[in-house]
């Protein structure tokens, strides 16, 4: 490699790569197409190789493309945390706090705790990124997550938090024109929804409940919120937290005794944080809050 190149050649870099085309990367950063293909002329250069050749699809990554891409995507999360530290002052609950959670939870469950550490907190800011998918806390691509599932990782500080349950529900309506299951075999009579991928986390839900298998599913989709709202819509029954399900009083638990299914929680965050006065506040609400409401199931 000649030099080192900007910061601004990996970040055109890496738009291109998620954009498929330059045009797509000029306009997620605000730049001119011409100053985005610049900047890749110039990261190629400096590197001595193609990331890129077109398609019909647009341009496709290299080899070289392919390996370069998890560099830059660390690079760009950095350089966010750089940012989010340098937006707050020591001892004092303002800036941002990039916080990471499933589905479920970053949409049913923390959009309220957010509301009230924001009155809380009035210069606090929250960036919220939800998805299935762990974000990794070792590279910064979140401050502060919410999982399912206990962090192996040792330079992570997590806070065990009670389980939710999740349960069997149907809507009221899908009951009342199908009748409501008595035994697990029951289920087999009726539209079932759930998961298409095969995961550990499903397995282990299938070695529980075998009646609960993907052949069987009358409508099936790795989304969390699509199988909530297919169950909300009336369309059969479907795996639901009892803490959302119990919201709405048009859904209704079945097989509550035989279908009980605990998930774990946690709160956690990179050790470096710890002194952070917005990120310590954020994690203590996030741990109070949630399990305020796993306890009040």
């Amino acid at each position: 490699m000649n030099s080192d190149p900007s910061w601004d050649y990996h970040r055109s870099f890496l738009a291109v790569f998620e954009e498929g085309s330059l045009s797509g990367a000029a306009r997620r950063l605000g730049l001119t197409q011409p100053t985005v293909a610049r900047h890749l002329d110039a990261l190629e250069a400096a590197i001595g190789a193609d990331l890129f050749v077109r398609s019909p699809r647009g341009l496709v990554p290299t080899d070289v493309g392919l390996e370069l891409r998890p560099y830059a995507e660390t690079i760009g999360a950095t350089a966010a945390a750089m940012l989010r530290a340098a937006s707050g002052s020591a001892g004092e609950v303002r800036g941002t706090v990039r916080v990471s959670a499933s589905e479920i939870i970053g949409v049913e469950h923390l959009p309220p705790i957010l509301a009230r550490l924001r009155e809380r907190h009035p210069k606090l800011a929250i960036e919220l990124a939800v998805s299935n998918d762990i974000d990794d806390l070792l590279r910064r691509e979140a401050d502060i997550a919410v999982r399912n599932v206990a962090p192996s990782q040792e330079t992570l500080v997590a806070r065990r938090l009670p389980p939710l349950t999740l349960g069997l529900h149907a809507h009221r309506d899908y009951l009342a024109r199908r009748g409501e299951p008595q035994t697990q075999q029951d289920v087999r009579d009726h539209a079932v929804i759930g998961f298409d991928r095969d995961t550990p986390a499903t397995r282990a839900i299938l070695q529980r409940f075998p009646v609960l298998e993907r052949a069987q599913f009358a409508l099936r989709t790795d989304s969390d919120l699509a199988q909530l709202a297919a169950i909300r819509a009336g369309f059969g029954i479907g795996i639901c937290q009892v803490a959302v399900a119990r919201r709405d009083p048009n859904l209704v638990r079945v097989l509550a005794d035989a279908v009980s299914i605990p998930l774990g929680m946690w709160v956690v965050a990179h050790e470096d944080l710890k002194t952070s006065a917005r990120c310590q506040a954020v994690f203590d609400a996030l741990a109070q809050d949630l399990s305020a409401l796993a306890q009040s199931e």
